[in-house]
């Protein structure tokens, strides 16, 4: 987080979060693996993937992600933040 503005890895998360409707922790962490470049170093894949928590938290501590059960949606505001069409379900 950047002075409470989202970073491109927070924006990257919301997005995969609008464009799926709602993700739990370990589907967007999933998603956020296979959304970036492959790399040669083992731990790439498994660091990423657990950043996802973090991520999430930091979204709904700035209101652009609430939790819906188990999973994630997108707020109004986070939907705005990203133009994401698409609405909550």
């Amino acid at each position: 987080m950047s002075d409470g503005y989202p970073t491109s890895a927070q924006k990257a998360a919301l997005r995969l979060i609008c464009d799926h409707g709602r993700l739990d922790t370990k589907d967007l962490g999933r998603h956020l693996v296979n959304a970036r470049a492959s790399s040669t170093n083992p731990g790439f894949g498994p660091a990423i993937a657990r950043m996802a928590g973090t991520l999430a938290w930091r979204l709904e501590s700035q209101g652009f992600i609430a939790e819906a059960g188990a999973e994630w949606r997108t707020t109004a505001d986070g939907r705005r933040l990203i133009s994401c069409s698409s609405e909550p379900e």
